[in-house]
């Protein structure tokens, strides 16, 4: 499928003659990017690998998104691994991107799904984007059979098959069978043409609703720190919460580590913190 079908010509065009990179090339445009910020070294290194962002935006179309918005998300993708990349990995740039695209086409397409947030666990994801595919091999293997599979006994096969919690199957079939509806939008068997927003009770207090959540999520936050090492913690304290965050250098100083090893503690805490926090439903607390 040519890639300007669907991309803007010019995008598609560039990429289309952007150059092909050996392990060894892209190890060095990588170092120059990180160890001395060569924007022309960064540069060559995204726009040789447009092309991998535009053919995985092309999957996600299926989701109804424009494909304009669907390759400046996969763009940004690419950039964010770009800055992430480690080339003394051994890894090619190519494999350690396609999951930040992916992952960044993820967010954009459940972001603009519905009004409401439809999901931000790991759990919720795999279903938001496996669901239905898994319930049809089901279905059709259980039809083989000659047996029927549907209802609760359908959502609990499919709960097994991807180790999600049975009730977030049941969450998100409502989800994705519903539509969003406008809360202004006038009942039909209202003469008076109420609104339904107006059924509605508002007996909270914002106030006390904000310091709520607010508790809630510095709960989780310190709960989350609980399970990293007292080194973890320092340097994630340090870098990420801190007002004025230290610099890896001075980090290193005082723990007697280079500044490399000092980035890969860091990243290494932040990968932890994310997943204790997700499997509590707070992942957005560290984007």
């Amino acid at each position: 499928m040519a890639l300007d079908q669907f991309a803007d010509p010019r995008l598609a065009l560039r990429a289309r003659r952007a150059e092909l990179l050996t392990a060894e090339s892209e190890a060095t445009l990588a170092r120059a990017w990180r160890d001395h910020k060569d924007r022309h070294a960064l540069d060559r290194l995204i726009t040789a690998y447009m092309r991998l962002a535009i053919s995985m935006a092309m999957k996600f179309r299926r989701y109804g998104a424009g494909m304009g918005d669907l390759t400046q998300e996969a763009a940004l993708g690419l950039m964010k691994a770009a800055e992430k990349f480690d080339p003394d990995r051994g890894v090619r740039f190519s494999t350690y991107a396609m999951f930040w695209i992916k992952a960044q086409l993820q967010d954009y397409v459940m972001r603009n799904w519905s009004l409401v947030r439809t999901g931000s666990t790991t759990s919720q994801k795999s279903l938001f984007f496996n669901m239905r595919r898994v319930e049809a091999r089901l279905s059709r293997e259980a039809t083989a059979r000659g047996e029927s599979l549907q209802g609760e006994a359908l959502s609990q096969a499919v709960a097994d098959e991807l180790g999600v919690p049975l009730h977030d199957v049941l969450m998100m079939d409502g989800r994705l069978s519903g539509s969003d509806a406008s809360l202004n939008a006038t009942q039909s068997s209202d003469e008076d043409g109420r609104e339904w927003i107006d059924v509605l009770e508002d007996d909270q207090d914002p106030g006390f609703a904000g310091d709520h959540d607010r508790a809630v999520l510095r709960r989780a936050l310190s709960e989350a720190l609980a399970t990293l090492s007292p080194r973890e913690r320092l340097i994630v304290r340090e870098r990420q919460l801190a007002d004025e965050p230290r610099t890896l250098e001075s980090l290193g100083a005082e723990l007697s580590l280079s500044k490399e090893r000092i980035r890969q503690l860091e990243a290494a805490a932040f990968t932890k913190l994310r997943r204790q926090l997700e499997a509590q439903g707070m992942g957005d607390l560290l984007r």
